[in-house]
């Protein structure tokens, strides 16, 4: 018996989201922590990409490369789009035909919308937005479930759910929660490829036209430097100081969710809990007082340097290195100390 471990390659335009690295990464690890079941049953525990999209077969050779073994591939001209329809009557075809253990989807926009499709049709659970998953054994069970975790009420429980009479055990994790596995160059796999039946009367929408999103040139959430404004920015003048700072180090621009909700700042820019998961070389926190829901988005920073007034503020906690201070005195100070070691390597 195999037991499966899908993870759904979300792709736009023949370029797989990078969400999908992250989730491999997962589904193996989750693969190794039944491996006391599977020495005792004999059964098989494999890593397997879908992989649904028009000419996207040659995508598989990469997927291969993050970690799986296998890639079920749903290639035709009615998949060319994202449709939630018709790619929920694929995913759940192949569902249904293969039986996966376990299904993660990235919660992207697209995988959110399809995730909960998917698991409506399949008359099973999920969970969204998960911290942490990991295979353990649940309350009366023997056998190894997916342990899915999630903060709850607004960040102040932590909850851990489990599926155990329903498959697949579904569950979405944001971009950026999970480190992205690692590649292996020339790594080798199967593909099985899927012919999927669609109604002509099934395809109940239309592609008319692509509007870019002009409103961010940089997805923040794999931004290496992100410079964060609180309410201690005061408003829009302030991001403008903090987008000054920003660009002078190669970053781009975070907000906390208070500064969105006041309109300061667009939503493509919130870090925390309800915003983006961030995984930046350098996370610059000003003014950010450092609530649980803000500190769970930036918190696997690799260095953290936070500027606030109050000495006390929580953030200090979460922080390699802080200033206390006012960020209006010194944001500018380190701009053009920037500027002046710039200057300096240019001479």
């Amino acid at each position: 018996m195999i037991r499966r471990f899908w993870v759904y390659i979300e792709q736009e335009d023949g370029k797989i989201h990078p969400v999908a690295w992250e989730l491999l990464g997962v589904a193996r690890r989750l693969a190794t922590e039944i491996q006391d079941e599977l020495e005792q049953t004999g059964d098989q525990a494999c890593v397997e990409g879908v992989l649904i999209g028009e000419n996207v077969e040659g995508l598989a050779a990469e997927v291969f490369q993050y970690g799986a073994d296998r890639v079920y591939v749903a290639d035709a001209p009615v998949f060319k789009h994202y449709l939630n329809n018709i790619y929920t009557t694929a995913l759940v075809s192949m569902a249904q035909k293969h039986q996966p253990e376990v299904l993660l989807i990235g919660a992207t926009t697209l995988g959110r919308d399809l995730a909960g499709s998917v698991a409506t049709t399949l008359r099973t659970g999920l969970t969204a937005d998960c911290t942490q998953l990991q295979m353990g054994v649940g309350r009366d069970s023997t056998r190894k479930l997916l342990l899915m975790t999630r903060p709850a009420f607004g960040g102040n429980v932590i909850a851990t759910i489990i599926c155990k009479n329903h498959l697949p055990q579904m569950a979405t994790v944001r971009p950026r929660v999970f480190p992205a596995a690692l590649p292996e160059p020339g790594r080798k796999g199967e593909i099985i490829r899927e012919t999927i039946s669609i109604a002509e009367e099934a395809i109940n929408a239309q592609i008319l036209a692509f509007i870019p999103n002009d409103s961010s040139g940089v997805k923040i959430e794999y931004a290496d430097v992100i410079v964060a404004g609180g309410r201690g920015v005061g408003g829009s003048a302030g991001f403008a100081l903090l987008k000054e700072l920003a660009d002078e180090l190669g970053g781009v621009v975070g907000a906390s969710r208070p500064c969105v909700d006041a309109g300061w700042i667009s939503y493509d820019h919130q870090v925390g809990q309800t915003g983006k998961t961030v995984r930046p070389k350098l996370y610059i926190a000003a003014g950010i007082s450092g609530a649980i829901q803000h500190k769970v988005g930036m918190q696997d920073a690799d260095f953290v340097l936070a500027i606030n007034r109050d000495a006390h503020a929580p953030i200090f906690e979460t922080a390699t290195a802080g200033i206390v201070g006012d960020l209006f005195e010194v944001v500018p100070n380190m701009i053009q100390q920037i500027r002046v070691l710039k200057e300096a390597d240019n001479d």
